[in-house]
């Protein structure tokens, strides 16, 4: 065996010892390229990230390219696990990390902060930490405080202006104003019940974003974006942190693994489903449906990047009785789809179907685990809400 074909055979075997079987930056598994530069493991989708830092990223293939036996003797001493310790030794607890699934500004943000800027590092006198105030205010400020302006979508035209917004960390609050001197905002946002998405397909940018709260009980979505991926992950990380903030003190016994999954989260599924009325006689219409696991709510919209939700269905625990399956009661067919799924509550029964039976399995696979998921005490008040709400 030649030193090239050994050599190879090193790299695999150290590619598959503990962190290094998951890429350093996203966590996908059995990562097949390596930074020479900052010795970590990476796939395919980092090492593109990697190779546009401005030069700063030797990338190689494990499998492709020729590895000399200096380079392998470097990631013997390098590897995943030891290079995190450098890299991402002080990364705030309310800093989002991305995962392999997650798009691509989260990605490429995170790349650039750890080894471009190297915000996170601990090598001495180099850790400048995440910049949290806005590129026009032109002061620095609390992690959870920032200043600045993002393009949102307008609620009834759908343009997209540019507006100027405040994150205030101590007020709990967010506030966005029409015009740059305004003394009143246009809006405040409550910190307390607010939750923000990374949505690029559905708004139509690569970094856009949206921003869900309840607005006199009523859920609203606003979607807007930034032309600068910073900006724009800059913005996620700082409402993080404020949120962080007050969960910290609303929930003072509660730890900080409790808390870090309600910081922001993702929805489990959206997508077009139809769906008929109280009555089950009301003709099948299709809606945008949202599933919040967090706040167990199905959330339905005429059209997906609509303001308000035309209404939202609780789904609680089985034991209380809640329960999705497989089809439709018979006689009631959909209009243009009939692969149908049933969600039963203790007030009545909902009727939707989807468009092909990956959907309708998706959908029952993730109102399922919803409903097998214990209910919390803030879930009872939700669930509260809701009824009177549509009582």
């Amino acid at each position: 065996m030649n030193d090239w074909d050994s050599n190879k055979r090193i790299l695999l075997e150290l590619a598959r010892e503990g962190e290094n079987s998951e890429c350093a930056d996203c966590g996908a598994a059995d990562p097949d390229w390596v930074s020479c530069t900052f010795g970590v493991f990476i796939c395919l989708n980092c090492s593109g990230i990697h190779r546009n830092l401005s030069g700063i990223s030797r990338v190689k293939s494990i499998r492709l390219d020729h590895w000399d036996n200096v380079l392998i003797e470097q990631m013997k001493k390098k590897g995943n696990q030891v290079m995190k310790k450098v890299y991402e030794a002080k990364v705030p607890l309310y800093y989002y990390k991305p995962r392999a699934a997650d798009c691509n500004v989260l990605k490429e943000e995170w790349i650039r902060a750890k080894y471009d800027r190297k915000e996170f590092t601990a090598i001495e006198g180099q850790c400048q930490g995440p910049v949290t105030s806005g590129t026009e205010a032109g002061t620095r400020m609390g992690a959870g405080d920032r200043v600045g302006y993002l393009w949102k979508r307008g609620k009834d035209k759908g343009s997209f202006q540019k507006r100027n917004f405040q994150l205030l960390e101590k007020e709990g609050t967010m506030l966005y104003y029409t015009k740059k001197d305004a003394k009143l905002p246009k809006g405040i946002i409550q910190v307390s019940n607010l939750n923000v998405t990374f949505q690029p397909e559905k708004i139509g940018n690569p970094n856009g974003l949206q921003i869900t709260y309840l607005e006199n009980g009523h859920t609203r979505n606003m979607f807007v974006f930034h032309k600068n991926g910073k900006e724009i992950v800059d913005w996620f990380n700082a409402i993080r942190a404020a949120r962080f903030r007050y969960l910290k003190m609303a929930f003072p016994t509660a730890s900080d693994t409790d808390l870090i999954p309600r910081l922001t989260w993702n929805y489990a599924k959206e997508g077009h489903m139809e769906k008929t009325g109280p009555t089950e006689k009301e003709p099948f219409k299709r809606r945008w449906f949202t599933l919040d696991t967090l706040d167990r709510k199905l959330l339905y919209f005429k059209n997906p990047l609509d303001a308000y939700a035309q209404g939202e269905v609780f789904i609680g625990h089985a034991d209380y009785g809640y329960n999705v399956k497989e089809g439709l009661p018979p006689g009631i067919k959909g209009n243009k789809w009939n692969l149908g799924l049933t969600i039963d509550t203790p007030e009545r029964r909902f009727l939707f179907t989807c468009q092909n039976d990956q959907d309708l399995k998706e959908w029952i696979k993730a109102l399922k685990e919803v409903i097998s998921k214990p209910m919390s005490p803030q879930d009872y008040t939700v669930e509260a809400t809701l009824r009177r709400k549509q009582m």
